[in-house]
């Protein structure tokens, strides 16, 4: 699972502890909060996984997306019939998602998820 990410010059990662994500631009030797889910509305963040255009988080709500690098996130999919969302990953084509109900896939950036 990837819960640090590298964007260009600035790492971003989940703080489980706080349930953030916070972002350094000196390595890794400082960190600052950049999105503090307060209310719990994205559920417990688990696996960022770079999208080259967006970051796609797995949190226990489903998928959210991010294109502005972690400063606001978006619904993507919370359908819970593919089960928790553990891990992403991408094989080149297609998007696979580790789920608590088996591995599923999306061609279309996550929007629409089918078993694999």
């Amino acid at each position: 699972m990837a819960q640090m990410i590298q964007r260009g010059k600035e790492w971003i990662r989940i703080n489980t502890q706080n349930n953030s994500i916070e972002c350094s631009k000196d390595g890794g030797r400082s960190w600052h909060i950049r999105f503090f889910n307060i209310s719990g509305g994205k559920g417990i963040f688990v696996d960022l996984f770079d999208n080259g255009s967006e970051i796609l988080a797995c949190t226990s709500k489903g998928v959210f997306s991010s294109k502005d690098d972690g400063h606001s996130w978006q619904s993507r999919c919370t359908n819970n019939a593919f089960g928790d969302f553990k891990q992403l990953s991408y094989d080149g084509q297609v998007l696979i998602a580790t789920t608590s109900k088996g591995l599923f896939c999306s061609k279309d950036g996550g929007h629409s998820w089918h078993r694999r």
